[in-house]
Order: C-alpha cells, then sequence, then structure tokens
C-alpha cells in the first residue's frame, strides 16, 4: 500500500439512495478528523436537516446552497443556471484557497446533466484545486468525464425504493 497525502476525486453516481448521505458521512469523518470541510449543494434550496445539523453540531464543516428549490422533475430555469454558475465560480475560489481540505460538490452531477454547468468548467476547477484537498462530487448522471478523472467511482444501484410503493420523502430520512 502506498500513503498519499494527495486530494484524490472521488465520485458517488448512479440512480440508487445515498450519494448525499455517503458523502455527509465522509464529511462528518474529516471533520471529527480535524479536517475543515466544504459542502457546496447544486439545485439546492430547500431546508433538507443536514444544513440544520451541519450548523447546529459541526462547526468544522461549512454547507451553502446554490438553487432555488428542487427542480428535478421540472426543467431548469434562468435563475437556476444563474445560481449554479454563480457557485461554481465561489467553489472555485474555495478549491485554491487551501482553507478546506475537503470539499464535497453535491449534485453537481446533475447540475452538470442539466446544464446549469459545465463539466469542462467543473472539470477544470477541480483540476485547479489546491494539492491536498480530497472533493467529492455526487449526483445522478455522472458524466463518462468525470468518471474517467476520477480516482475512486462509486455507484449507488437501486435494487428496491419504497417510493414504488407511494411513500413519500420523509424530513430526517430523505429531507
Amino acid at each position: 500500500m502506498v500513503k498519499s497525502n494527495k486530494g484524490l476525486l472521488h465520485v458517488y453516481t448512479g440512480d440508487g439512495k445515498g450519494k448525499t448521505t455517503a458523502a455527509l458521512g465522509l464529511a462528518l469523518r474529516a471533520a471529527g478528523a480535524g479536517m475543515n470541510v466544504f459542502i457546496g449543494q447544486f439545485v439546492k434550496g430547500m431546508e433538507y436537516g443536514e444544513l440544520l445539523s451541519v450548523s447546529r453540531y459541526f462547526p468544522g464543516i461549512v454547507l451553502k446552497q446554490y438553487g432555488r428549490d428542487c427542480f428535478i422533475n421540472n426543467q431548469p430555469e434562468a435563475q437556476d443556471i444563474s445560481l449554479a454558475k454563480a457557485g461554481l465560480e465561489e467553489i472555485k475560489g474555495i478549491l485554491k484557497s487551501g482553507r478546506f481540505q475537503l470539499v464535497v460538490l453535491d449534485e453537481a452531477n446533475i447540475a452538470s446533466y442539466f446544464e446549469l454547468i459545465s463539466v469542462d468548467d467543473l472539470l477544470a476547477a477541480i483540476d485547479n484545486r489546491e494539492p491536498g484537498v480530497e472533493v467529492v462530487v455526487t449526483g445522478r448522471k455522472a458524466d463518462a468525464r468525470l468518471i474517467e478523472a476520477a480516482d475512486l467511482v462509486t455507484e449507488m444501484v437501486e435494487v428496491r425504493h419504497y417510493y414504488l410503493k407511494g411513500i413519500e420523502a420523509r424530513k430526517g430520512i430523505e429531507f
């Protein structure tokens, strides 16, 4: 085994549940180890449980949203694009600053899939990060170029999900 201080690129993708949850688990682990963590959530602007938990219990984690509401079932509007592009610009600076050892780009795959941000700009931001910064990109429909660039790719596969039985998203479990 080779020890590495190089920041690696993780991609959590697929149609199964658990991509954001896995990234948040890693963020908690990193914060517990004394690392500073930044979580940027694309296409999310609602008050999710993780937003409340992070602000209440984890001072080593900064979480910022770059969206209005989740538009997964709709087409993005100009404001969605504007918020995502502004978010990526801010994140470019965060990745270069060296202030955070772990940066999670939650739903960045969805943001690039819906062309709120370009995958080329996303890859450039990741490539230009400060050495040693670990990056996690989550969301369905990861671009093949991002998968190729990644050091670790995890695909969440849906085997069964209770929403098929008509069970709606529940506070504290899905949001």
